[in-house]
């Protein structure tokens, strides 16, 4: 492997139509539903949606699995801010030839109706009908589970904006597909997406139930494109020590962090019109050679993370938290390499930008080869897509680490601000 390859200059600065007839019946339908009174109309229910009686709870527990994240009423969505809850899964769809805006519209107030119920731990609607031949609305998994902190993130892909949906004028500002990174190794089947949806919870079972059910509503609306069921969570919220990823370093250390920070490289302010208070998600499938990585000697893993393996500590300080110091050099050259992953990434050494982390570990058992089918489930938001594209840029020429890695999906999606009760997200897209 070579040693010390030096990197670029830093960066310079029923039908749903019989639903809601017209977008103005869609607004009222949405404030309705909004507010969880009519669940009926929303998921075909004959008998309001329930809440459960009982919490799943342990004493051994870390969280509280009672806690809810509120829906509505925040000016961000909640998911990304939220501290990273211990498991995640992230669905696409991709929407259907022959669906028109109205059809989209409905999907947005139905989804966002669900969600609001589901982050209070209710169901969307009967799990055990009355009629021993009717289908239940809710698939009852997470029936009598509590909350777990469930939060389900929704995106829009590039693809809501072309010229199928009469959109085109509000497409957000800096949304498009994002362009080849080097290295890049992508799958069709995990790449791209018209929305997405991001749900995390700290009961597994809660977070898959929330995507499987909102899935079961798109009916002829959209289909599923790709799924990645996350644990471990790979990045630090407020209070939360640093996790690790599969090859067993701490992940995120140098995180977005602060209202200062959030306010400069996460959220979008009011210039961004319909889009302000929202941001932009990007997310990458990131497969590991686990088991070549497992072989490397400790001396280069932590040559190739620039950090040693058990405190997280840059390899020119003591302490997780001590700021490296990329000129120092030792009797072999610098003593954090120059083309480590914490060097490439660092926002010294790209004009200062930083990008929220908030990444998950994820298997999927062994590949074709026998091999363990493993990795980091990457996502981040930022109010600028250029940030990641150039950051990743840097790490695909010049990443040491690029000798076990392969990204093999990837995708785009604007983050709505999240909306005020009674109304839906992405209402504002069909004003």
């Amino acid at each position: 492997m070579t040693q010390n390859r030096t990197p670029p200059p830093a960066a310079s600065g029923p039908s749903r139509r019989r639903l809601l007839a017209g977008g103005a019946a869609a607004a009222a339908a949405g404030a309705t539903v909004g507010a969880g009174v009519t669940a009926g109309l929303l998921t075909g229910a004959t008998q309001p949606a329930t809440t459960p009686t009982s919490a799943s709870t342990s004493a051994t527990d870390e969280v509280d699995l009672t806690r809810i994240v509120p829906f509505y009423d925040q000016t961000h969505q909640a998911g990304i801010r939220t501290p990273p809850q211990r498991h995640s899964v992230f669905m696409t769809f991709n929407l259907n030839a022959g669906t028109d805006a109205q059809d989209l519209q409905v999907l947005l107030a139905r989804w966002s109706a669900a969600i609001a119920q589901l982050t209070q731990g209710k169901t969307i609607g009967t799990v055990e009908p009355s009629r021993p031949d009717a289908v239940g609305t809710d698939t009852g998994e997470a029936y009598g589970l509590a909350p777990a902190s469930l939060t389900v993130t929704v995106g829009l892909g590039p693809g809501v904006f072309d010229d199928r949906y009469g959109l085109a004028a509000k497409r957000p500002a800096l949304l498009a597909d994002l362009p080849r990174i080097p290295g890049d190794v992508l799958q069709a089947g995990l790449t791209g997406g018209d929305l997405s949806l991001q749900a995390c919870a700290d009961d597994p079972q809660v977070a898959y139930h929330a995507v499987r059910n909102l899935a079961r509503m798109v009916t002829t609306t959209a289909h599923t494109h790709w799924v990645v069921l996350g644990f471990g969570r790979a990045s630090a919220g407020p209070g939360q020590e640093t996790p690790r990823n599969l090859m067993g370093f701490k992940d995120g250390t140098r995180n977005v962090a602060g209202d200062d920070d959030y306010d400069r490289f996460v959220w979008l302010g009011e210039d961004a019109g319909w889009m302000a208070g929202g941001t932009y998600q990007v997310v990458r499938k990131i497969t590991m050679t686990i088991e070549t990585w497992d072989f490397d000697r400790i001396s280069d893993q932590q040559r190739i993370f620039g950090r040693t393996k058990d405190e997280g500590a840059p390899l020119t300080g003591t302490a997780e938290f001590d700021t490296p110091d990329f000129a120092a050099r030792g009797d072999g050259g610098y003593v954090i390499d120059q083309a480590s992953h914490i060097a490439l990434a660092a926002p010294e050494n790209n004009a200062g930008v930083k990008i929220l982390r908030r990444g998950y570990n994820f298997t999927d058992g062994l590949n074709d080869q026998g091999l363990l089918d493993a990795g980091l489930l990457f996502i981040s938001y930022q109010n600028d897509p250029q940030h990641f594209i150039d950051l990743q840029n840097r790490l695909g020429r010049f990443d040491l680490l690029n000798e076990y890695i392969r990204h093999v999906g990837s995708g785009i999606f604007a983050i709505p601000p999240g909306p005020p009760t009674g109304s839906y997200i992405g209402q504002a897209l069909f004003a």
